[in-house]
């Protein structure tokens, strides 16, 4: 056993089970301290959380590891890098902590340092979502369940970008000095491609004379191997794409990742930002950055998954069943198809308001509607 002073603080530390525990008891009395370590250790002899018998403590640190280890083998491999990804962000906080120790008020402190890092919602109940498996699994999740509340997501699909904002991005994007991110939007917004699909392509996935792309890898199994045709704009755009790279081999990645760096002279400003080396081998791995520098240059807000809600929503707006929706897209939720239904029910309201037109240049003073109605009645 070891007591210590910190400022007007007693502290008490000891190691129990291999794990070192440390913890402060709050008060500026020894005596309480020494108190407090005993009741600490009394505890972990007894067995955390009232269980009858005593089970080894273990680190946060080592069971996320363990478990992460357990399940791998039934994870695809974006779901283990989505865990990975969680576990980095995870650790700072509580890899140090047993799992005995982890309460509701330490997840939440967690919330709200994520959230004031930029994380999304959407991103912190992933990450807490790993936290809830661990725990689960050393069955000690229900004892503080009540206490975690997680973050709400947004529950909107996305939302359509009109064309006056799909022209704008383009723009921005072709002024990008991410020289991949004008034809990886311009081919998202035309065929609904999700990110990691279209950021996994290789180039035997896309015949540029029939105007197909071979879905690889892709979210759901519906959407592996699925045929998405190309307009003509999308074509044009990845030939000219595709004659930047001489070297290009079918196995290469369509949009590959490139070091960027300014040329110019040295140890001046200016110059003009240029991929100085490419690797045709490994697709791009994000482009975030490049995406949201050409959104603030013109103002827009949206999301990368919103050019593949605005590609559906033309393409419903142009009479695609619900079927050909599905197959170009992958499998699509029911609240999206209901979506773009109504989508459909507006373009068919607005091609037969022409009529609406039509009948009101007709009418006029001389002859209103009302004597018409009356000569009807009385023909009958």
């Amino acid at each position: 056993m070891s007591i210590f002073k910190r400022g007007n603080v007693w502290w008490y530390e000891f190691m129990f089970g291999g794990a070192r525990i440390r913890q402060s008891s709050r008060s500026p009395i020894k005596a309480v301290c020494l108190q407090a370590e005993r009741e600490r250790r009394r505890e972990l002899e007894r067995g955390a959380n009232n269980l009858e018998k005593t089970l080894k403590p273990k680190l946060f640190s080592g069971a996320v590891k363990a478990y992460l280890l357990e399940r791998e083998a039934h994870w695809s491999p974006k779901t283990r890098e989505m865990h990975s990804n969680s576990l980095r962000h995870l650790e700072p906080h509580f890899g140090k902590l047993l799992l005995s120790e982890i309460r509701g008020e330490q997840i939440s402190r967690y919330q709200r340092a994520r959230l004031k890092a930029g994380a999304s919602n959407r991103t912190v109940n992933i990450e807490v979502n790993l936290l809830r498996l661990v725990l689960r699994k050393a069955k000690l999740w229900s004892n503080i369940a009540d206490d975690v509340t997680m973050l709400k997501e947004r529950a909107d699909v996305g939302r359509e970008l009109s064309d006056d904002e799909v022209h704008r991005l383009l723009s921005a994007c072709k002024a990008s000095a991410s020289r991949g991110l004008y034809p990886a939007v311009l081919t998202s917004i035309h065929t609904g491609l999700r990110s990691q699909e279209l950021r996994l392509l290789r180039w035997h996935q896309v015949d540029l004379i029939e105007g197909i792309i071979t879905v690889g890898k892709s979210k759901t199994q519906g959407g592996e191997g699925r045929l998405v045709y190309l307009s003509a704009l999308t074509v044009q755009t990845l030939k000219e794409w595709w004659s930047q790279f001489p070297a290009a081999q079918p196995s290469h990645a369509v949009f590959p990742r490139e070091a960027y760096g300014l040329r110019g002279k040295k140890g001046t400003f200016g110059g003009e930002v240029v991929p100085y080396r490419t690797f045709p081998d490994q697709p791009v791995r994000s482009f975030a950055t490049a995406w949201r520098a050409a959104k603030k240059a013109v103002g827009i807000e949206c999301r990368w998954h919103d050019l593949r809600h605005s590609a559906a929503s033309r393409m419903a707006a142009g009479g695609a069943t619900d079927q050909t929706l599905q197959a170009l897209l992958g499998w699509m939720s029911p609240k999206m198809i209901e979506r773009y239904s109504h989508v459909r029910a507006e373009a068919k309201r607005k091609a037969v308001s022409v009529f609406d037109v039509v009948a009101s240049e007709s009418d006029s003073p001389q002859n209103p509607p009302q004597s018409t109605v009356s000569e009807s009645l009385n023909i009958m």
